[in-house]
């Protein structure tokens, strides 16, 4: 509902805005996550609500007219003042203290790289990371939430799956020119590198149908020592889909075969003590990282 005539509806706004700063209707759908005729329409209704046209359609992309030029000069400026505004008054909310237990992996190689845009949009929440290897007890207070690896089985608390986690041999490309890794029988020939328990190359193993016991195997303290170790040439680990992603795009580590494993538990699991209460900043975290993890 509009409080006014001289209001247009804030979606077609936000659609001039978007097409007029990047001159391109496919680019702001694609930043507005609608699609490009859905951008049209909100734009030819805007130019019949105000009664003006605002672009000029070309061969190859658009261009504002000097009627668009200043409406958008003003429709900016405005958007500007209401992002000010809200950051004010979120920069005035109570500062609300959460503190998280995660394994150092998943912190350095996932949450990490994407922490910024949750600490902009909630500069209320002072976030407290613990990266440990050691069960934080959520029971007792240590941490108010915690995201572990794993199946899930940790009773008294509350865990919910967030990813399901993709697995695949990776190695570095030196070792894999030197010994090549063709087919899942051929890590017998190599050393298996994993870090606490050897769960994710069972599971691996499991659904390949191939035995592990012949296997040489290294066993290290952390997930991050046996990635570096991968990377060094020492072993092959299992890959963990979501946190070997920079590796593999980088070309630190390759993963030679096509088909990653997966388990219908096996993965990142949010943990929460079963009775917690509702925690505004618990809630705004999670919410959060569910998109993020769903998005990844």
């Amino acid at each position: 509902m509009r409080s006014s005539a001289d209001l247009p509806p804030l979606h077609a706004l936000r659609a001039f805005e978007a097409v007029g700063r990047l001159l391109s209707f496919r680019r702001a759908g694609e930043e507005l996550l609608i699609t490009q005729s859905a951008v049209s329409h909100h734009i030819r209704a805007l130019e019949q609500s105000l009664g003006v046209v605002l672009f000029v359609r070309k061969a190859r992309g658009v261009a504002l007219t000097a009627a668009g030029e200043r409406y958008l000069d003003s429709v900016s400026r405005a958007f500007s003042l209401v992002a000010e505004g809200t950051r004010a008054v979120r920069a005035d909310a109570p500062r609300q203290r959460l503190r998280v237990s995660l394994l150092p992996s998943f912190a350095a190689n996932w949450l990490l790289p994407r922490l910024e845009a949750f600490r902009a949009a909630n500069p209320q929440i002072e976030l407290v990371l613990d990266p440990t290897l050691r069960r934080a007890s959520l029971e007792t207070g240590e941490a108010d939430i915690a995201i572990r690896f794993g199946e899930g089985d940790w009773p008294g608390l509350r865990c919910e799956l967030l990813a399901t986690e993709r697995l695949m041999p990776v190695m570095s490309p030196a070792l894999a020119a030197r010994n090549p890794l063709a087919a899942p029988e051929d890590i017998h020939g190599h050393t298996l590198l994993f870090s606490q328990r050897p769960t994710e190359w069972e599971v691996w193993a499991r659904q390949m149908g191939i035995e592990l016991a012949t296997g040489r195997r290294l066993q290290l303290t952390d997930y991050n020592i046996v990635l570096q170790a991968a990377a060094n040439g020492q072993g092959i680990a299992m890959g963990r889909g979501l946190l070997v992603a920079d590796y593999l795009r980088r070309g630190v580590l390759v993963a030679p075969l096509p088909e990653p494993v997966t388990s219908p538990l096996l993965g990142y699991w949010l943990v929460l003590p079963r009775k917690a209460d509702a925690n505004a900043a618990a809630t705004a975290f999670t919410e959060w990282l569910r998109r993020e993890v769903a998005g990844a």
